[in-house]
This record gives C-alpha cells, structure tokens and sequence, in this order.
C-alpha cells in the first residue's frame, strides 16, 4: 500500500472510530476493569472486560480523551473481542512494541485488526501515549482479572 493510501486509510478510520466509537459504554458485568490516565495531556480511559474460559466475551470502555486516544480504545474493542486472553495480550505487547520502534511481522501486525493503522501515529512522539493509554489498560484488566 502506498504512503498516500495509508495516511488516507489512516485519517478515515480514525476520524470514523472517534466519531463512532464502537463499544463506548460502561459495562456492568465486568469481571475485570481498569482505569488509566495520562496526567501530561488529561486523557483517562476505563476499559471493561468479560471474561468466560479464558475468553473475551465482552469489552467496552468509557473515556475523557482526544480523538486519537478514543479511537484506538473503539478499534481496540473490536479487534480483542472474542480473542483469548493469551491472544489479547499478545495483542498489547505488539501495539507496545510497535509504538517503542520494535518491529513485527506483518502477520503479527495484521493480529490488531483495524488498529494496525494507529502505527502511523508513532511518528509523532507526543501522540504515542494517546493511542497506547487504552492497551495499556487493557493488559493490566486482563493480568488482574483472576
């Protein structure tokens, strides 16, 4: 994919997440939930997750951020749902990895679903922990949840 079709793909979906954002609701039947805020720009998320043997059988989130910040929590949902939480977690610590300079494959890459896009905003040191706040709550949910 060229350079132009990615920015573009890019801007679309996350202008569409945080217009639209997927799985926005507090969720009351959480078996795990965790609350992360990043005090040098004031976003806070809470993901909620539900877990049933070993699976993610519901997520959701509530926030006060930026745009880039709710759509990686919305596309983040989207793309754990139904995943295992071994597969969940993997998840997270590829999205870290990516947004400290690590590299992948693209088949790992491609395991993150719609957010795999969200790399683009590592190009911009400031933004980085806007898209990562919410996979960052996520992983510590899924380590505590027992």
């Amino acid at each position: 994919m060229g350079l132009n079709n990615l920015r573009t793909l890019y801007q679309a979906l996350v202008l569409d997440h945080a217009s639209h954002p997927r799985n926005k609701k507090e969720m009351k039947e959480a078996t795990a939930m965790q609350t992360v805020h990043n005090p040098s720009c004031g976003d806070t998320v809470n993901i909620f997750v539900k877990v049933q043997n070993e699976k993610i059988v519901d997520v959701s989130f509530t926030d006060s951020g930026c745009t880039i910040s709710q759509a990686s929590a919305s596309m983040l949902t989207q793309s754990v749902k139904d995943k295992s939480v071994s597969e969940a977690l993997e998840m997270t610590k590829i999205f870290s990895d990516l947004a400290i300079g690590k590299e992948h494959t693209s088949d790992e890459i491609e395991k993150l679903g719609d957010a795999a896009v969200l790399t683009q905003v590592m190009q911009f040191p400031a933004r980085i922990k806007c898209a990562t706040i919410s996979w960052w709550a996520l992983e510590q949910a899924l380590l505590k949840k027992g």
